[in-house]
């Protein structure tokens, strides 16, 4: 199971997450973005997390040093503590995906039929789900309870790894974002820092998505780690558990310093820790941000065809749906009727 540490510090009033206005009307004003572009890149993000979750999973719970040990892990393997095949997805692409059908079928946001799809999910006995998941969503199939009481020991990384389709389905619109992103990390962790975590890696795909800079995304970075100095990726100094903190600073710094996909998922992977999710997490900027031709294909070669498929309907259906998606018609709807 995944080890998820406390915060090192007792729980605190929960401060104001900090975010940029929402960004639909400059982009759909001068109709500057290219949605084919934007279509592409979110169907890379989807692939690119379970690419870095497969990648990761073997070498989880090993430290940098015995996988050093062993020589640089930069294939699909399989194997690990879970004795998977080769490209064989965990629980963090899964419950991405439980999420991802719940938005699309629900046509909006939907914190019960969330909580369903996961339930079902954990109901069928998965290869593996962290505690934090796992106790959360027992209290939801025996209580109905839908959201956890705060609880110093719930900042892990499981509320964050599920943070991919609720960032695609609310693309242009930060506020909404962080509505939904919090709601459905409360199923499970309630946490001033996964909270935080989670709506930063959903803002982060979103400005990836359209194709802005990797400054204007260190920049984000750097205001939340401001309010929450845990995140703060540089210098940085190791750790890559399933602290939420540890995940936030291992998949940023690597992300920053990198230049390409493999070699940021390879950087990653190879800190070892929580391998899967922090794979996963980096394969979903890396994926947004450098595309999907980047993707290595001996990588997606192993992997469940059907599982690829299933990543890219949902990530086109996802977008469609979005808030940016839905401005931008409107906005060609009054250009073409005049003034």
């Amino acid at each position: 199971m995944r080890w998820e540490r406390p915060s090192a510090r007792p729980l605190v009033r929960r401060p104001k997450i900090r975010h940029a206005p929402c960004i639909i009307p400059a982009f759909v004003q001068g109709l500057e973005f290219d949605l084919e572009d934007v279509r592409a890149r979110a169907r890379a993000a989807f692939v690119g997390f379970a690419v870095g979750d497969a990648l990761g999973a073997p070498v989880e719970f090993m430290t940098a040093g015995e996988i050093r040990a062993r020589g640089l892990h930069r294939e699909m393997t399989g194997g690990g503590w879970l004795h998977l095949a080769p490209g064989r997805v965990t629980d963090d692409t899964e419950m991405a995906l439980c999420v991802a059908h719940a938005l699309v079928a629900s046509g909006g946001f939907s914190l019960r039929a969330v909580a369903d799809r996961l339930a079902e999910w954990m109901k069928r006995g998965p290869i593996d789900v962290g505690n934090t998941c796992r106790r959360g969503l027992r209290a939801y199939i025996v209580e109905g309870r839908l959201e956890a009481p705060p609880g110093e020991w719930d900042a892990g990384n499981g509320a964050a790894m599920r943070i991919l389709p609720v960032a695609l389905r609310t693309l242009g619109d930060f506020e909404l974002l962080s509505e939904w992103a919090i709601a459905q990390g409360h199923l499970t962790h309630n946490h001033p820092l996964s909270d935080a975590a989670s709506v930063l890696f959903g803002k982060l795909v979103q400005v990836a998505a359209l194709g802005l800079s990797q400054a204007r995304m260190r920049a984000d970075c750097r205001a939340v780690a401001e309010v929450h100095r845990a995140f703060a990726f540089e210098p940085y100094r190791g750790g890559a558990s399933g602290y939420v903190a540890d995940s936030v600073r291992t998949v940023l710094h690597h992300f920053f310093r990198t230049r390409g996909f493999e070699e940021c998922l390879v950087a990653v992977v190879n800190e070892g820790g929580d391998a899967d999710t922090n794979g996963a997490l980096a394969g979903m900027l890396a994926g947004a941000y450098y595309g999907r031709e980047e993707i290595p294909r001996r990588w997606t070669k192993r992997m469940d065809p059907r599982l690829l498929a299933e990543l890219d309907d949902l990530a086109l259906r996802l977008v469609e749906a979005s808030p940016l998606c839905s401005a931008r018609a409107e906005a060609l709807k009054r250009r073409a009727s005049g003034p």
